[in-house]
Order: structure tokens, then sequence, then C-alpha cells
């Protein structure tokens, strides 16, 4: 039996650092930095940056207008995020959006930065250019009522997904994983429902997009309730069958995500959740 590696548990961001946008019809992220400078923003930095590619998005695009760092102490910082967007396979594609009068872009163009991590001098700029280099995605959508066959109709997705993308080792587990959220979606949102299901070149990403703003939380280890269908435990399910999963806010309601991966050998180490947003 194959013996998990340590769970690596990303802790939450503080909010009035950074913003993290992003929803997965959109397949990227976005992440704001709102401070100055300073080695307390940087490790909060790390854990955004962390939490971001952990989602494993197609690209991620971070805003830098509002980050006071008048030396430019911060580049470094850009570069280990760079690298580790490399890391995932696919690897995940980064992008800066810096004045190109400040002393950090005039600091990040001398030793060459551009030449591999794009740099925009606006937003809308940097979408713009996303949106015309990226490939389009391989991506399902189905938005489901909150009844109890509704799970069942997102494991057909699923598999029909696997069966399409040719990533048959991954269906037991998406399958998995997918009915255990839609499952807690049904029980205690009670609204409507989206379901994505993405490529993530051999992997998967899934998402559960429902209208209750309460974000799920892992469960102290305990043996189930056996009153209890299913023991309150599902969560554990994701958590074991999971490469990573978590949850964040949108709007009025939330998305439950995760990620399988390939093949043990080709994967990277595992991010585990929960992953708080």
């Amino acid at each position: 039996m194959e013996a998990h590696p340590p769970h690596l548990v990303a802790t939450p961001v503080n909010e009035s650092s950074m913003t993290i946008t992003g929803d997965a019809d959109r397949e990227s992220m976005e992440l704001a930095v709102h401070a100055r400078w300073s080695p307390a923003v940087a490790t909060e930095l790390r854990t955004g940056i962390h939490k971001c590619l952990a989602e494993h998005p197609v690209a991620v695009l971070i805003d830098l207008h509002d980050l006071g760092d008048p030396q430019g102490h911060s580049a470094p910082m850009w570069l280990a995020a760079y690298h580790a967007g490399t890391i995932p396979e696919p690897p995940v594609r980064l992008a800066l959006c810096v004045p190109p009068s400040t002393l950090l872009a005039g600091r990040l163009r001398r030793i060459g930065v551009p030449h591999f991590l794009p740099m925009y001098a606006s937003m809308p700029e940097a979408r713009s250019a996303l949106a015309r280099s990226l490939p389009l995605p391989d991506h399902l959508r189905l938005v489901l009522p909150p009844v109890p066959a509704t799970a069942r109709r997102a494991a057909v997705l699923v598999e029909e997904a696997c069966s399409a993308w040719r990533l048959a080792p991954l269906v037991s587990a998406a399958r998995t994983i997918v009915c255990e959220l839609v499952t807690n979606a049904v029980e205690h949102a009670a609204t409507d429902i989206a379901v994505v299901v993405s490529r993530r070149g051999s992997g998967l990403y899934l998402s559960v997009h429902d209208e209750d703003p309460r974000l799920p939380r892992l469960p102290d280890p305990a043996p189930p309730d056996p009153g209890t269908p299913g023991g309150g435990m599902g969560l554990r399910i994701v958590h074991a069958a999971a490469d990573a999963w978590g949850a964040r806010s949108i709007g009025p309601g939330k998305i439950v995500w995760a990620t399988v991966r390939g093949a043990p050998a080709s994967r990277p180490p595992r991010l585990r959740g929960p992953h708080p947003g």
C-alpha cells in the first residue's frame, strides 16, 4: 500500500494584505496585494501564492499596484512565485501587473524577468493578453437542483469527462470526490448547484458552487455516528481521495474544489487541504 506523505495545510490569508479572486469558469485567478512590503507581508504572500497554486488554475495574475515597495525589495518573491508555478503539470502561468515607472519594475526589467514572466502596466491589459494567449479549456459545467439524484448526475458528468479525456485511472477518485461535495451541498446549502469538471494536463479540477456562504470545515477524526448517514465524514473522504482541496467565498455563496492528479510517479508533492478561502 502506498504511504501518503505528510499533509501540507495552508493557513488562512490575511485579507487586509491581499485579495484572491477567481471562479472555475474563467480557469484563472487574480491575487491583488494591498500592503507595504515587510517580512510579515512576505510570509502572508507566500501563503496566498501557495493557495492559488494548490487550486491549479491555468493562470494567476498578480496585481502589485497597491504594493508599497519603494525600494523594489519584493523582486525575489515574484521570481520564486514564477518558479513555484512551473512545478505543477501542466505549469501554472503567472503574470505581474506592476506600474512601469516604479523601482520594482525597473529592477525586474534589469534582471530579465519579462523574458519569462510577463509584466503589464494595468489589469485590463493583463486580462486581455491572457484571454488571447490561453488555449480553449477542456471544461464541462452542469447546473443541478438540490435533490438527492443530483449526486449521481454529477458522477455521470465525471465519468463522461474521464472517458472523453482518456483519464480512466482518475475516474474512481474523481467520482467519489464530486459525489461527496455535491451531497454536502444538497444537504447543507439547499440551493442550485453548479458542478465544474476541468482537465489540468493529466489531472482534473473539480468544483461545486452553491449559494450558501458557510465554508466547510474538516471534522476532527472520530468514529462516525452510526445514527447519522455518512457520520458527517464526507469531507474526510474528499481529504483522502484528493491531491488538494479547499473552499473559498464567491459572491453570496462559495466554491468547494478539489484536484486529482495522474500516476503517483509523475506527481509533485501533494498539497492537501483544507485551503479555506
